[in-house]
């Protein structure tokens, strides 16, 4: 039994002397950016007629 915890004791100090700690804790309000909204709603809105531009097709590719 005493071999197994100065095993285990000795993986544990193996382990803490590779990988160290663990970094701190980020806090939540550290990870949020507040940002002001355009006045006039979205800054691109929806084009229904453009936006077949930005999307690949395979119908389209092979003219179909």
């Amino acid at each position: 039994m005493d071999r197994e915890l100065a095993a285990d004791t000795a993986a544990a100090a193996a382990r803490h002397a590779r990988y160290g700690k663990l970094p701190e804790r980020i806090r939540a309000e550290d990870t949020t950016e507040g940002v002001q909204g355009s006045p006039g709603g979205s800054a691109a809105p929806y084009d229904p007629e453009g936006s077949w531009k930005f999307f690949s097709c395979l119908a389209l590719d092979l003219g179909l």
